[in-house]
């Protein structure tokens, strides 16, 4: 199985994904009408929260897509090339979505095989063999996948399959008008998204960053990466996600060689009972 065929398929395609440039982003919410319109997600209410302008809050079963909107004194070492002076605020957004992860903790639980890696290496889960065990939730890192209220199914993005299947862009980056939101195979958006830190970089834009990118990290590194230009903390992602089942081969193993140890013993307990 190699990196472009995560799912084993005897006809795999190219890993598609997502690259989201939150440089560019102007937080329109574009992409979170467009996925809701496409996929039928149902409306989650239309009521501010009170510390933002972000309505949704979250990714959830009914969010597939959540533009965060934060607020944040602009930073002392970017004041000048912000052209800013002490006090002033900037706004970080970002358009959060499912990272279909090269490891991904949501399809080792899977008791049904209702989660699936598809052949363009994405995740997605069917809901028509969905149980609602919800084994799935707990182990997501980057808490993605939630449970409908009315029927206790697990949802998430699919990165628009049905659309990809057909040769068409995923809704969310075929309605963002800056092209924050940037779809194609993972291999290219890599070295896109690396060329365009270089970029801000020599701009003076030294807090940007890349999250998700690396095929080493705890996740093998997500189909879904951000460039970001701050901590991760800060849009609400964890710093160093690991996949919760990461360690569960070893852990069986240890297990079976403890179980063949505690048979052994038994067996020369019996024979050892049976000399005079």
């Amino acid at each position: 199985m190699t990196a472009d065929n995560l799912g084993g398929w005897p006809d795999p395609q190219p890993r598609m994904g997502f690259f989201t440039d939150t440089s560019v982003c102007i937080g329109c919410k574009a992409c979170e009408v467009a996925c809701k319109e496409w996929n039928a997600v149902p409306g989650d209410g239309f009521e501010l929260l009170g510390h933002s302008y972000d309505n949704t809050g979250g990714l959830s079963a009914n969010s597939w897509r959540h533009v965060a909107f934060i607020e944040q004194p602009v930073p002392a070492d970017v004041l000048a090339e912000a052209e800013a002076g002490p006090g002033d605020m900037r706004w970080l957004m970002m358009s959060n979505v499912c990272k279909h992860c090269t490891h991904a903790g949501c399809l080792d639980v899977c008791p049904t095989g209702s989660l699936f890696r598809t052949e363009f290496g994405t995740v997605v889960v069917q809901e028509d063999i969905c149980n609602g065990c919800g084994y799935c939730i707990p182990a997501c890192p980057y808490g993605v996948i939630d449970q409908r209220k009315d029927d206790g199914r697990a949802w998430k993005c699919t990165l628009c399959y049905d659309r990809v299947g057909d040769g068409l862009t995923p809704a969310c980056a075929q309605a963002c008008p800056t092209q924050s939101i940037q779809f194609g195979e993972v291999g290219e958006l890599r070295e896109r998204a690396a060329a365009r830190v270089e970029v801000l970089h020599g701009q003076g834009v030294g807090e940007a960053r890349l999250y998700g990118h690396d095929p080493d990290d705890g996740v093998g590194g997500n189909g879904a990466f951000f460039l970001l230009l701050d901590e991760p903390e800060v849009y609400g992602l964890p710093p160093d996600p690991i996949v919760p089942t990461r360690d569960l081969p070893a852990m069986w193993r240890r297990a079976g060689l403890a179980g063949l140890a505690m048979a052994a013993a038994v067996v020369v307990s019996f024979l050892g009972a049976g000399k005079p």
